[in-house]
């Protein structure tokens, strides 16, 4: 299999695939516009920032696996995937440290205005006076927008400055709250009135996309600190710029608006002349920990895929068919069984969405569930368990909706 890795990927992983049997390129400097042609051959992708394209995705005749070296998939285009019925998996959770330790450094950098004083510093001047007047964090409110695993490990770090932890998140219950010592907040609007600092740590979705809007930012309490560590578009970025100048809130982010894509180069934003913001560039994964942790589990995920097809952590698979009956088939174990039980299928015009089959002990006999996206007629369940040499028995059951 030839793997191609499209970004900074630890050595020692990448020496890990190569004895697994791995064809690997390393190539960790191409840019989006760089993955069509080097696509060519590429069974597995292995991306971090990268952008995959749908002229990627279609030009990778090879492409069957896409795995994202870090939790989100926006850089990735799910539909394009879909089309070609190319696998797309992530990794789940191995940066989440990294990323609650600079939501925690913003907070504090924001805080006490280190930028601020460094750079002061560096040009001659001494502003002591100035800096003088932080508010400090030591019983200060943080509210957590989106209580995943980063979330959590804030939260963690958060109590140990002294902090009230507060959350929101769609999973996240009264009950749950409780017993991890967290307020309960039923909506992101109390979650904001009632904090002086907010992290936001939510996936991007069309439920969060543009979530803090210029009237949330408003209801935020004069003073407080927007930390953004998760993705540019949660926020207006318009009407963040707007309460940074006036001196609304304040804001530490590792994300903003048309970031660079590249990893080197000049930058142009709105963000670089507001006052009262800390700015990093999009490093919250970006640990050695983290990195070989993140490196670890997708060497993990394209060990099984090659060894059994079987793809962990899988993002783009269906969430429910269109299946509304199964038929289960046991029969006896041995060659053209399930293609004839298919063939009948077909021949009624009738798709098989998913598809088990598990062998009893002593490998003569066999189960088969088949989910059917319509029901077959008496005459096909007829002709199917009239075949008495190779099947033992053909049930159909309907499968209820969800709620």
């Amino acid at each position: 299999m030839k793997t191609l890795i499209a970004d900074a990927f630890p050595a020692s992983a990448g020496d890990t695939l190569a004895r697994q049997g791995l064809q690997v390129d390393y190539q960790p400097g191409l840019s989006a516009g760089d993955l069509p042609e080097a696509l060519n051959g590429v069974e597995i992708l292995v991306v971090r920032s990268t952008r995959v394209t749908a002229d990627a995705i279609n030009s990778g005749d090879d492409l069957s696996l896409i795995i994202r070296a870090g939790a989100g998939v926006n850089t990735i285009d799910i539909d394009a995937a879909n089309s070609r019925g190319v696998f797309v998996a992530n990794c789940p959770g191995k940066n989440s440290i990294a990323v609650a330790e600079l939501a925690m450094g913003l907070i504090v950098a924001v805080d006490r205005r280190i930028p601020e004083n460094t750079a002061d510093f560096r040009a001659g001047l001494w502003n002591k006076g100035a800096y003088s007047k932080a508010n400090g964090l030591a019983g200060s409110v943080i509210g957590i927008a989106g209580y995943g695993q980063i979330g959590r490990e804030l939260a963690h770090r958060a109590r140990a400055f002294g902090m009230i932890v507060c959350a929101w998140s769609r999973s996240l219950t009264p009950d749950r709250a409780e017993a991890e010592g967290l307020r309960y907040c039923e909506t992101v609007d109390e979650l904001l009135k009632q904090s002086d600092i907010v992290s936001l740590h939510t996936a991007l979705n069309d439920a969060t996309r543009g979530m803090i809007d210029r009237k949330r930012l408003e209801a935020m309490r004069p003073g407080a600190i927007l930390i953004n560590t998760a993705r540019a578009e949660i926020i207006d970025e318009v009407a963040l710029v707007d309460a940074l100048e006036n001196g609304h809130i304040r804001a530490g982010l590792d994300v903003f608006n048309d970031e660079p894509e590249g990893k080197k180069g000049t930058v142009q934003s709105r963000l670089q002349t507001c006052p009262n913001l800390v700015l990093t560039h999009h490093i919250g994964a970006s640990t050695t920990q983290a990195q070989e942790a993140v490196a670890d589990e997708a060497v993990r995920i394209i060990d099984v895929y090659r060894r059994t097809g079987r793809v962990e952590n899988w993002v783009n698979r269906s969430p429910r068919t269109p299946a509304r009956y199964q038929i289960v088939v046991r029969h006896q174990d041995r060659p053209g069984v399930l293609a004839n039980v298919l063939r009948e299928l077909k021949d009624a015009r009738i798709n098989a969405e998913e598809v088990e089959n598990v062998i009893f002990s002593g490998n003569r006999t066999a189960s088969c569930a088949i989910k059917l996206d319509d029901k077959p007629s008496d005459s096909v369940l007829a002709a199917i368990r009239g075949r008495t040499d190779e099947v033992i028995s053909a049930r159909l059951l309907e499968i209820p909706p969800e709620d």
